[in-house]
């Protein structure tokens, strides 16, 4: 939201820009009315202007949307879940493990390899026994083990929670 409005903004401003170097007779015309008639006290004020627009739009627009993005989102996904540090765990797993063969909108994996899992919303002990044996016995598409341990544990708890939501 912020980032549209500074976005927005610094349109406005340039078209504004535009305008009035336009109304002044074009380039030519501007620098002719500004620098040319202007005392040496005024060139530095235009020029201290200048600076200070840069420094504003160069540093204080990234740092309004820095602010604004502090907040650490990591532990929202879609649909309002709210993540526990596990699912969180799990959903880092998946993106290294598991991204490049399933679709999971939670996780922006369009795999298309594996099923989409947003379709399938698999309850835990299914993700869990896919990691474990794999599919086609582990000779298939998706061998077995990929994931061990609390790893497995933790993505298909992550699955289970956001699999479907939007």
């Amino acid at each position: 939201m912020v980032a549209t409005a500074a976005f927005v903004i610094g349109f406005i401003l340039i078209g504004l820009a535009v305008f009035f170097v336009a109304m002044a007779g074009g380039p030519a015309g501007a620098r002719e009315q500004l620098l040319h008639n202007q005392s040496r006290a005024g060139n530095r004020a235009n020029g201290v202007i200048i600076a200070l627009v840069i420094v504003v739009v160069g540093l204080g627009v990234p740092g309004v949307v820095m602010v604004v993005n502090a907040s650490d989102r990591a532990a929202s996904a879609p649909g309002g879940v709210d993540l526990t540090s596990a699912q969180e765990d799990g959903r880092q797993v998946f993106a290294e493990q598991c991204a490049t063969c399933h679709q999971l909108n939670a996780s922006n994996a369009v795999g298309r390899v594996g099923p989409n899992l947003d379709e399938l919303r698999p309850p835990a002990a299914l993700t869990l026994d896919a990691i474990k044996v794999g599919r086609a016995r582990g000779m298939g598409q998706m061998p077995a083990e990929l994931v061990e341990g609390e790893d497995a544990e933790n993505v298909a708890d992550y699955v289970e929670a956001v699999a479907g939501r939007r």
